[in-house]
C-alpha cells in the first residue's frame, strides 16, 4: 500500500486505467452472455406472436368471400335454380354480379355433382375443376375452404351447400346442390397480404424448409387441400433488426480497440494531464500568450481553462475597443449636434438678423423685400429639418406603414415631370426630361403613391442640387422575369467619389468636398429615400464617377391592380352668393397663429370671425348660417379638430373645412382627406397656397 501511495500520479492514473479495463471486460463478457440469452428468447417470442398474427391476418382475408358464399348458398332462388336450371336466372343474378363478388370463378353443381352453370374470370383457363368426391364431404360439413393447385396456380376455393331461406343454419333441410366460390392466388393477391401484414409474401413448395436469417423472421402457412394435404406453402417475411449474429465480430472489435485505447490512453495521459498542468504553471508565472494558445488547443478542463485565459485577456482588449467606441459615438453625437445647431442657427440668424435690419425706418422699400425673401427661405430651411427629423424618427419608431392602392404609373410620371421642372433654378443650363419606357405597364399597379413620389422627388432634387449644367433624366422599365419596376435618376452632375458611395446612404451623412458649395441640411434625405424603398419592399443602389454623373436606381414589387375602379361622382357643394366678402371661421386657440390667418384672408376682402376652442366652433356655425368656409385647427381644447368637424358634418354637411395643422407628414394628410375635410394646410402657412385654396374652394361653390 506504501508503494502504492508513493506513485507519482502518472503511474496511478496508469493504474486506474488499467483495474477499469479488468473491470470493463469482466462486465462486458457478463453482458454479452446475457444478450445472447435474451436475443434467443425475444427472437422466438416475436416469431410465436408473428406467426399468429399471420394466421389471424389470413383467416380474416378470407373472411369476407367466406360471408359471401355462406350469404348466398341460404337463397330460395338459388335452391330453385338447382331444380329448373334456368340459364336466364344464373346470368341476370349470379354471372351479371359476378364482379361484386370479387372472385375468379363461380360455379353450381346439383347434388349429382354435376355442373349447372358457371363463370370465371380471364385469369383461370380451366374448366371443371372442383374435385367430385370432396363433394360427399361437403354433403356433411356444409362449408369448406380448401385449395387446389392448378396450371394457372394455386386456388382459393370456398364451398357451401345450398338450402331455401328458412334454414340459414342449414341443419332443417336437406342441400339442394353446392355453390363454390374460388380465386386465384396471384400478384394482386400477394400485394394485398403484403399490405395488411407488412411483410413481404411469396409462395414455396410444401413442406419446403424455411431458412433462418439473421436480419428477417420469416413465418411459413401451409395450404391444404380438401383431404388436408399441404398443397404449398405461403412464406411471410418481416425484417427482424435485433441483428445478434454480429456480436462476436463486435465483441472482438472491442477488445482490440481496448489494447489500442490502453496504450493510446497512455499517450494522452501525458499530452492531456502533464504538458497543460505543465502550460498552466507558465501562464501564471509569465502570461504567455502562446502558452494560452497551446492551452486552449487541450481537450476537456484544460482547454475551457485556456478559454478563461483568453476570455480574461480578450475582454481587456474588448474594454479598451468599447472605450474606443464609446469615444467615436460621442464624437459622431457631438458633430451631429453640432451640425443640428450650426443648420439651425443659420437659417434662425438670418431670420432674427433681417428681423432687426427691418425695424430701421430709413430703410428702402426694395430692400425690405429682399430681406423678406431671405426670412422667408431661412423659415422654408428651417421647416424642412425639423420636418426629415421628425419623418426619420417616425421611420425608427415603425410609426410608417405603406398605404397600398392602385396607381397609374404613366400618369403619376407624367405629373411629377411637371410639377418638378418649375422648380428647377432657371440659372442652371440642365435639360429636364423623362426616359420613355418602351414596354407601358397594362394596367394600374399597387403601391403606395405618396412615398413613391417622395422617393423620385428626393432623388431628382439631389440630382438637380448637384448638377449645373447637362441633363437629368429619370424613368423607369419593367422585369417580368423577377417582377420588378426598375426606376433610373441620372444626371451629368459632380460625382460621387467611391468613399461617400460607401456611406450616402447612411444617417447625417452629407457629401463635403471642395466642389460645391452646395452643403445645406442634415444629411437625412437619402437616409429618408432608402427606408421608404425598403419599406415599399425594394433595394436602391447608385453608382458615380467623379465629373461624369451619378446614377441612381431602385425597385419596387410589380404587382398590378386587380380591383373594378368605380366611378363615385363627387358630391356637390352649392352656396348662395359670391365669393368676395364672404364670412369665414378661423378655429385656432393660438393668438399669434389666428392673426396671421386673419390677416391673410381680410387681404382678401373677407370677414373672419374666431373661435378659440373645437366647442365654440361648433356653436358659431350653428348661430351663424351665412359661414361660407371653415379653417380648423386640428389640435384645440375641449373638442379637437377631428370631434368639432364631426358635430359641424352633421349640421351642416354642405359647410365646407379645411383642416389648418402643424402635422405635416404624408400620413396625417391622408387621415384628414379621408376623415371628410375638403383640403388641407400645413403650419407654417403659405399665403399664395391659401389664396389658391380660397379661390378653388368658392369657384366650386358658386360653379
Amino acid at each position: 500500500m506504501k508503494r502504492l501511495i508513493n506513485l507519482n500520479t502518472y503511474f496511478k492514473l496508469l493504474l486506474l486505467i488499467a483495474s477499469a479495463t479488468v473491470f470493463f471486460f469482466i462486465l462486458y463478457t457478463s453482458l454479452y452472455l446475457y444478450t445472447v440469452q435474451e436475443e434467443q428468447h425475444f427472437y422466438k417470442t416475436t416469431h410465436s406472436r408473428y406467426n399468429n398474427e399471420v394466421k389471424s391476418l389470413f383467416i380474416l382475408n378470407s373472411r369476407t368471400p367466406t360471408a359471401t358464399v355462406i350469404d348466398v348458398t341460404f337463397w330460395d332462388e338459388l335452391v330453385q335454380f338447382t331444380k329448373t336450371k334456368d340459364n336466364k336466372w344464373y346470368n341476370k343474378y349470379i354471372s351479371n354480379e359476378f364482379q361484386s363478388y370479387e372472385a375468379d370463378y363461380v360455379g353450381i353443381y346439383d347434388l349429382d355433382r354435376k355442373l349447372l352453370n358457371k363463370t370465371r374470370s380471364s385469369k383461370i383457363k380451366s374448366f371443371d375443376f372442383i374435385p367430385k368426391e370432396m363433394m360427399t364431404a361437403l354433403y356433411n360439413s356444409k362449408f369448406k375452404r380448401f385449395y387446389i393447385k392448378l396450371p394457372e396456380g394455386v386456388v382459393e376455393v370456398f364451398g357451401a351447400t345450398i338450402h331455401p331461406s328458412n334454414d340459414p343454419k342449414k341443419n332443417k333441410t336437406k342441400p339442394s346442390g353446392y355453390f363454390f366460390m374460388a380465386r386465384l392466388l396471384d400478384a394482386s393477391f400477394f400485394e394485398s397480404l403484403e399490405d395488411i401484414s407488412s411483410s413481404k409474401v411469396s409462395i414455396a413448395f410444401a413442406n419446403q424448409k424455411i431458412k433462418a436469417e439473421d436480419d428477417f423472421v420469416t413465418v411459413g402457412l401451409n395450404l391444404k387441400d380438401w383431404k388436408n394435404n399441404i398443397v404449398s406453402t405461403l412464406l411471410f417475411k418481416r425484417p427482424f433488426n435485433l441483428n445478434y449474429s454480429k456480436t462476436k465480430e463486435i465483441l472482438f472489435i472491442v477488445v482490440i480497440a481496448s489494447i489500442i485505447n490502453i496504450f493510446i490512453f497512455i499517450y494522452y495521459t501525458k499530452k492531456w494531464v502533464y504538458d497543460p498542468l505543465k502550460l498552466i504553471k507558465n501562464i501564471l508565472e509569465t502570461g504567455s500568450s502562446n502558452s494560452i494558445t497551446s492551452l486552449k488547443k487541450s481537450k476537456g478542463e484544460f482547454g475551457y481553462i485556456g478559454n478563461l485565459f483568453e476570455e480574461n485577456s480578450n475582454q481587456r482588449k474588448q474594454l479598451e475597443i468599447a472605450k474606443q467606441k464609446a469615444e467615436e459615438s460621442d464624437t459622431l453625437k457631438s458633430a451631429f449636434l453640432a451640425n443640428l445647431s450650426h443648420e439651425i442657427r443659420t437659417p434662425m440668424n438670418a431670420i432674427i438678423g433681417f428681423s432687426d435690419l427691418l425695424m430701421d425706418a430709413n430703410l428702402k422699400e426694395k430692400e425690405k423685400i429682399d430681406y423678406l425673401k431671405i426670412i422667408k427661405n431661412s423659415g422654408n430651411s428651417l421647416v424642412s429639418i425639423i420636418e426629415d427629423l421628425i419623418e426619420m424618427s417616425k421611420i425608427d419608431a415603425k410609426q410608417i406603414t405603406p398605404n397600398y392602392k392602385g396607381l397609374d404609373l404613366e400618369k403619376c410620371i407624367a405629373e411629377l415631370y411637371h410639377a418638378i421642372k418649375i422648380t428647377i433654378p432657371k440659372d442652371k443650363d440642365i435639360e429636364f426630361y423623362i426616359v420613355k419606357n418602351p414596354e407601358v405597364l397594362q394596367g394600374a399597379i399597387i403601391t403606395d403613391e405618396t412615398k413613391l413620389k417622395q422617393i423620385i422627388v428626393n432623388l431628382i432634387t439631389n440630382a438637380v442640387k448637384f448638377t449645373e449644367k447637362g441633363f437629368v433624366s429619370f424613368g423607369y422599365k419593367i422585369n417580368k422575369e423577377k417582377e420588378l419596376l426598375e426606376f433610373t435618376i441620372e444626371d451629368s452632375g459632380l460625382g460621387i467619389s467611391e468613399n461617400y458611395l460607401k456611406i450616402i446612404f447612411d444617417r447625417f451623412r452629407r457629401i463635403e468636398d471642395n466642389s460645391t458649395n452646395d452643403t445645406t441640411g442634415l444629411g437625412l434625405g437619402l437616409s429618408i429615400t432608402k427606408a421608404y424603398v425598403e419599406m415599399l419592399g425594394g433595394e436602391i443602389n447608385v453608382k458615380s464617377t467623379i465629373g461624369f454623373g451619378s446614377i441612381f436606381t431602385f425597385t419596387i414589387p410589380l404587382r398590378f391592380d386587380q380591383t373594378i375602379n368605380k366611378n363615385i361622382q363627387k358630391k356637390s357643394i352649392s352656396f348662395p352668393g359670391n365669393h368676395e366678402n364672404e364670412i369665414i371661421l378661423i378655429a385656432e386657440d393660438d393668438n399669434i397663429n389666428f392673426l396671421l390667418l386673419k390677416k391673410i384672408i381680410e387681404s382678401k376682402n373677407h370677414t373672419v370671425l374666431r373661435a378659440h376652442n373645437g366647442q365654440e366652433a361648433v356653436a358659431i356655425c350653428v348661430e351663424n348660417p351665412n359661414i361660407s368656409l371653415v379653417f380648423m385647427d386640428i389640435k384645440m381644447p375641449i373638442l379637437n379638430g377631428f370631434e368639432a368637424f364631426e358635430q359641424i358634418r352633421a349640421i351642416k354637411p354642405e359647410l365646407p373645412v379645411i383642416a389648418q395643422t402643424a402635422y405635416s407628414s404624408f400620413e396625417d394628410r391622408e387621415k384628414i382627406l379621408q376623415f371628410g375635410f375638403v383640403d388641407y394646410i400645413t403650419k407654417p402657412l403659405d399665403k399664395e397656397k391659401i389664396f389658391e385654396l380660397l379661390d378653388s374652394i368658392f369657384m366650386e361653390i358658386n360653379s
